[in-house]
């Protein structure tokens, strides 16, 4: 018998507002090991509700938030980062007293910042990021080993309850994930190089294959190398979530995206100047990055 047996679910009633790719791979790792006693699921579409009812994902779905959150012991907002602040006023009234209120978002300040306001006091914040996706979406896309070997980056602010942060650090866990706690400002400066940098690249890359001539974008798409195929799959992610991203992280993203055009305008002097050492240089250092990335098994 597993421990998780023995000791019964980690929680009563989980509510997921929002049923997506991330949530629905969670709440199959919840099925799978007994976590919850029970799920709800809130979902704007009535398909999504179907979907995440036929997939065995929900014990009860609902179209309103609140009736989703109440009686919850945790709530995880897998909404778009726009639609936090109207997510979080429309579950307060429904959170119970110790209640604990978490989220997938990739830009964690800003999470914070609209969620935490409608909060009722005694109601614990403890703001996530799983480093794990796919190109698809909804649903039917999520799988449980999803978030095995990731990282999962906690950002709850000072004072937060320990005894939530330990409660949600045990959930990730269980999902197979390595859990890190980190400054919010910290992760969304990191996340801005590591993702959002490259998810701008990608989609801006694809979108001028598409403003190509359409002889030229044909043999584009049909002659395809490894790295265009790479960024076609990086710039099939969600629209409306990468939106969000980009809007509600600008700060760092400007930042970095000015450094990274000093970098690319200097790479493009090399060229221009047929400067060959300096640009085997960069090469080596950026392979010497891959190989890191490999070793930490994030590949």
């Amino acid at each position: 018998m597993s421990a998780i047996e023995k000791d019964g679910p980690m929680f009563n009633r989980m509510a997921f507002i929002g049923i997506g790719l991330i949530g629905s791979s969670l709440a199959r790792v919840v099925r799978r090991d007994g976590l919850a006693g029970e799920i709800a699921v809130a979902a704007r579409r009535q398909e999504t509700l179907d979907a995440a009812t036929r997939l065995g994902l929900a014990d009860q779905v609902t179209t309103d938030p609140a009736e989703a959150a109440a009686d919850a012991d945790i709530v995880v907002i897998c909404t778009p980062l726009g639609a936090y602040a109207a997510v979080a006023e429309a579950i307060a009234p429904a959170l119970k007293p110790g209640a604990i209120v978490t989220d997938v978002g990739s830009v964690k300040r800003a999470a914070i910042d609209a969620i935490k306001p409608h909060l009722p006091a005694g109601v614990h914040l403890v703001p996530g990021h799983p480093l794990a996706g796919t190109e698809h979406s909804g649903p039917e896309s999520g799988f449980p080993e999803l978030f095995e070997g990731r990282w999962h980056l906690l950002t709850p602010e000072d004072g937060t309850d320990e005894a939530a942060v330990a409660k949600v650090t045990d959930l990730w866990r269980r999902a197979g994930s390595k859990v890190e706690v980190m400054d919010p400002a910290h992760h969304d400066q990191v996340l801005a190089i590591t993702s959002h940098l490259p998810h701008l690249i990608a989609y801006t890359i694809v979108d001028t294959a598409t403003q190509l001539s359409t002889d030229l974008q044909k043999e584009v798409i049909e002659f395809s190398a490894t790295g265009f195929r790479d960024f076609t799959r990086i710039a099939a992610s969600d629209p409306v979530m990468w939106r969000d991203i980009f809007l509600t992280n600008r700060e760092a993203v400007l930042e970095i995206l000015g450094r990274f055009t000093e970098d690319l305008t200097a790479m493009q002097r090399m060229i221009r100047k047929g400067d060959g050492d300096g640009l085997e240089e960069v090469f080596t250092r950026t392979r010497a990055v891959r190989r890191g990335v490999i070793d930490a098994k994030q590949a």
